[in-house]
């Protein structure tokens, strides 16, 4: 049993996190089709997606956390809209052009970042979410700095997409853990004349 494994055995993550703020407020922006939670753990952004139609591949190391996503979605009537897949984010074998949308939230790696670009569809959507390095007390999130991304490190990384939203910010919790997080939306495509979708006024912010 890894880690994780025992965490999730043990109750001490969240068994139905909430979706990234920013994914749930562009969500309507972005096409339908196949979407890829990537390091899902217990199904933050997977059952979201299901539930707004989605068919979703939750990837995940963790056995624990993938049968606490199968639960959720047998629960919410989801179940042939997720499909778990046990893998290590840093050997699994993305395929290409699969997905219309990828999201990652809390999984520091950007060794497999050109990867999961290469898993879009043309036009596709990549968003990740992690913890953000900073000079402040962050106790949420890993106490490893190699665990966190650096100022304007995940944007440098996609710089050959087309950037719909980015922001590095620090948010007062109601747990009183203070977090230091970065997020990005970025789609497959490039060129100097392009479409964005609106940008929604409020709600990009989690609790």
């Amino acid at each position: 049993m890894t880690d994780w494994d025992a965490r999730f055995a043990a109750g001490e993550y969240p068994r139905a996190p909430e979706p990234s703020a920013v994914l749930r407020a562009y969500e309507p922006e972005i096409p339908g089709g196949r979407a890829m939670d990537v390091a899902a753990g217990t199904g933050r952004n997977a059952v979201f997606l299901a539930e707004r139609g989605y068919a979703v591949d939750a990837l995940d190391a963790s056995a624990e956390g993938l049968a606490v996503v199968r639960e959720r979605a047998a629960s919410a009537g989801l179940s042939g809209g997720i499909e778990t897949i046990q893998g290590d984010v840093s050997t699994y074998a993305f395929p290409t052009a699969e997905y219309e949308l990828i999201a990652m939230s809390y999984f520091h790696t950007l060794d497999r970042f050109a990867d999961l670009v290469e898993a879009l569809v043309p036009g596709g959507y990549l968003f990740v979410e992690g913890h953000l390095r900073s000079t402040d007390a962050t106790p949420s999130g890993p106490s490893d700095d190699r665990y966190r991304f650096a100022a304007n490190e995940l944007l440098r990384a996609a710089l050959g997409l087309t950037v719909v939203y980015y922001d590095e910010t620090t948010q007062e919790r109601p747990t009183d853990r203070r977090r230091a997080s970065v997020r990005l939306l970025a789609r497959r495509s490039t060129g100097g004349r392009q479409s964005y979708p609106v940008r929604p006024d409020a709600g990009l912010v989690d609790e």
